[in-house]
């Protein structure tokens, strides 16, 4: 009774050990932690050392808070031009000439086939660009987002639906989720905060970012780059685009695209070693080496747009054919155009623009405060949680004491290797966790007592405490487990933070308020064979 083997003593202790050490970096500062990684002998392995720490929250280091909205109407057009594309290539492989071209409407395009038999042909082909909506497995696949419908004059129109818009909205949305982390994981940014806020809205904080403005120029830029061919005199099919160099007069250019930033799978900043301004140096994967190549060798002398979110950056001449699969982009940048830019072709382009819908500035004095009534709250909670728990178990008070450090010092140890990131209501979910410890305890010690009252020996009731309590200690910790992983899932930013902080505080309880106060007891019983309880 009352007996742990040497095995199990020493796993538990490496277990807490390893947790405090974990924490250590946590209580440095940056500059500490970097020194110290730096004094260690080269022969000692970097991973054996502690190196991660909690990053603190935009609410506790201060730092930039965006929230965008996808530009619908941008989409659409987007979308409406699409379609107007994969219309034509529909009509050329029918070898369909409709009257009076594609007409371009605000959801969709619309043609004008008078002959019947043509139209019988050419229905079905653009009926397949109507795409599924939903999950086919759940029994969600019947609806289409485009609407194919005729008339017997002969009026073609294809529209996007309701169901086929919201598609194109949450879809633009993910990606563009996944665009911004990459654009900002570039920078170098630690632990970003990007969530999706209803069906088009995009929210990011950035702790430690104190420049807005630099944000938003990452992330409000759509990044759509396009290489296409300046248009030849008398040229029908083509877009009139603004030219930067030109002071934004418009030039014609084709609208056939020879490559396209998905094309690209490198982009540098770099200097023209000629006129020592800021360039972008690019590399093109296989597809577009080979399109970009072919395009150069067949249209020698003439000029290349280089088209970034529809405006004309450059138009160089093409002098020779360029098929090594990379090339520049100059156009009178600044360095920090260049810096800016090449970050945004890596990442990707947008689907949509972005729009900002709300922008704001936490200062790091504003967080250096919260941190301090944070602490504070944290210090009162414990000293007088410590008090109480000493004035009404004694001995056993301490004990739980002594656990009650461990298990928060466990927490921070978890949260560094995790990473998490501590925001205010994460150091509140600190504070309930230093009560909710010690409420096992409670538990324990008041069924040690009513067995002894009841005739057992101090080590028959300690045993029967023990054991009896676990299975309520193990439902309460059950329940509020349960409404912490509903907060971690339903909810977002501090609540989540605040979630985790109270799911690990639950986790690390079983280690502190059971294992390591009953081994404290066992150490005190078998050492002292005390006669009543200290209690």
């Amino acid at each position: 009774m009352l007996r742990y083997s040497r095995s199990k003593v020493i796993a538990t202790m490496a277990v807490i050990v390893i947790g405090l050490l974990l924490a250590v970096p946590s209580m440095m500062s940056r500059e500490q932690r970097e020194a110290f990684q730096n004094s260690l002998p080269s022969w000692v392995p970097s991973w054996l050392v502690p190196s991660r720490a909690i990053v603190l929250g935009l609410d506790l280091q201060g730092g930039s808070h965006v929230l965008l909205e996808v530009d619908v109407p941008d989409l659409l057009r987007t979308q409406t031009t699409q379609l107007r594309d994969d219309v034509r290539r529909v009509l050329r492989e029918t070898r369909v000439s409709p009257q009076g071209g594609i007409q371009l409407l605000p959801r969709g395009v619309q043609i004008r086939v008078p002959d019947a038999a043509e139209r019988e042909k050419l229905l079905p082909k653009l009926r397949e660009l109507a795409q599924p909506i939903g999950n086919a497995v759940i029994g969600q696949g019947g609806t289409r987002d485009i609407e194919v419908t005729s008339t017997p004059d002969g009026l073609i129109t294809m529209i996007y639906t309701d169901a086929g818009v919201n598609e194109k909205v949450r879809r633009a949305t993910e990606q563009a989720i996944e665009v911004i982390r990459r654009r900002i994981d570039v920078t170098g940014t630690t632990e970003p905060s990007i969530q999706r806020q209803g069906a088009d809205r995009i929210l990011v904080q950035v702790p430690g970012l104190q420049d807005p403005q630099r944000l938003k120029e990452l992330l409000g830029k759509t990044a759509k780059l396009e290489f296409r061919l300046l248009a030849q005199q008398g040229a029908t099919d083509v877009d009139m685009l603004p030219m930067k160099d030109a002071g934004g007069q418009k030039v014609p250019v084709e609208r056939r695209v020879i490559a396209e930033g998905g094309d690209l799978i490198d982009a540098q900043p770099s200097f023209d070693s000629r006129t020592n301004e800021p360039i972008v140096n690019f590399r093109f994967n296989i597809r577009g080496a080979q399109r970009f190549g072919q395009a150069t060798t067949e249209n020698i002398g003439r000029s290349l747009a280089i088209v970034l979110d529809n405006e004309v950056v450059s138009a160089p001449t093409i002098q020779s054919a360029i098929t090594g699969g990379s090339g520049m982009i100059s156009g009178r940048f600044t360095v920090q155009q260049v810096n800016d830019l090449s970050v945004l072709l890596r990442a990707g382009a947008l689907p949509a623009k972005l729009t900002v819908v709300e922008e704001r500035t936490v200062g790091p004095g504003l967080g250096q405060d919260s941190i301090q009534a944070g602490k504070m709250a944290t210090y009162v909670a414990t000293v007088l949680v410590v008090v109480f728990m000493f004035m009404t178990y004694g001995l056993f008070g301490l004990f739980a004491n002594i656990a009650l450090l461990v298990h928060v010092g466990l927490i921070f140890g978890l949260m560094s290797v995790l990473e998490a990131t501590l925001t205010l209501p994460g150091i509140a979910g600190i504070v309930l966790t230093i009560g909710t410890a010690v409420d096992s305890n409670v538990l324990i010690y008041e069924r040690i007592r009513e067995e002894v009252h009841s005739g057992r020996s101090i080590v028959s009731g300690i045993q029967a405490g023990f054991e009896r309590a676990f299975a309520t200690i193990v439902d309460s910790n059950s329940t509020m487990a349960i409404a912490a992983v509903i907060l971690f899932f339903l909810g977002s930013g501090p609540v989540r933070g605040f979630a985790v902080v109270f799911i690990l505080g639950i986790l690390t309880t079983v280690i502190t308020a059971v294992t390591l106060t009953r081994m404290m007891i066992a150490v005190w019983y078998h050492w002292a064979r005390p006669k009543a309880l200290p209690f």
